[in-house]
């Protein structure tokens, strides 16, 4: 049995989906699961654990944000204590505060793989940016910088791939996308594949903070978003790594094929 929490978001799903397709026992973690999964809820971890000899780690809402240590610390504690035999880590590339829960797993005593991803390509169809690009105008606090993009079906490989695999254990796999991109050159290939004009107009954090703010999001919610944004956003991921080629044998999936492939979808349509 395979614990996937975030069963239900970007890479959670896909990694669902593939190993459902595998024909391998699989519980989906999260607050509609059953049983249900909640990270604010200790009393929810014991009975998702159960059974489980392999967990997906994803912490909602990022492993950035304050109390995520010590809450992936808890987990895996008890995660060792259900008899979990693997766990295989989603974590942040370029977050300094996400290295602490990477050594909480690494020194867990149990066999580990961790996942360091690179900006989800999905983020612009699947998340918060799937309205601007909706709208025509994608504003957001990335200025010019060059961000490795990468397919959030290539994290769900590996994932699988450390899941089902003992010769990933104690593999830390940066993750990328085969190019740097700027936002606007995401935006520019997006309105390529669309045939729709989709601008992106930089703005300031504080801008952003602003306007997410004057949308509904909690004003805390808001700024640790901002704040994470201005951390992994400011040239420190401007660099390929091999993680998808060391893992899998291939070469990671390009955004051209991605934006190409969402827009037959319709999701994108204005």
């Amino acid at each position: 049995m395979t614990l996937v929490l975030g069963g239900t978001g970007k890479t959670g799903r896909r990694v669902v989906e593939r190993l459902v397709a595998r024909g391998l026992p699989v519980r989906v973690g999260s607050r509609s699961g059953e049983p249900p999964f909640d990270w604010e809820d200790p009393a929810t971890w014991e009975p998702a654990l159960r059974g489980a000899s392999a967990v997906y780690v994803v912490y909602s809402p990022d492993l950035a944000f304050p109390g995520a240590t010590e809450t992936v610390r808890a987990f895996v504690a008890r995660a060792a204590g259900e008899g979990v035999r693997r766990l295989v880590l989603l974590s942040g590339r370029g977050e300094e505060e996400a290295g602490l829960s990477e050594e909480t797993v690494r020194g867990s005593g149990l066999e580990w793989t961790i996942l360091r991803a690179s900006w989800f390509f999905q983020n612009f169809s699947e998340d918060y940016l799937l309205d601007p690009v909706l709208a025509g105008e994608v504003a957001f606090p990335a200025g010019d910088v060059l961000e490795p993009f990468v397919d959030a079906d290539d994290i769900a490989d590996v994932a699988v791939a450390a899941l089902t695999e003992d010769r990933h254990v104690g593999e830390l796999y940066e993750l990328t996308g085969p190019r740097l991109l700027t936002f606007a050159d995401a935006a520019a290939e997006i309105s390529e594949a669309t045939g729709r004009r989709i601008r992106y107009v930089p703005v300031s954090p504080e801008e952003y903070e602003e306007a997410m703010v004057g949308h509904g999001v909690p004003a805390e919610y808001a700024k640790q978003l901002t704040v994470l944004f201005g951390t992994v956003l400011d040239g420190r991921n401007a660099h390929l790594a091999d993680g998808v080629r060391r893992a899998l044998g291939r070469e990671p999936r390009d955004f051209t094929r991605y934006a190409r492939e969402t827009a037959a979808t319709g999701v994108w349509d204005g």
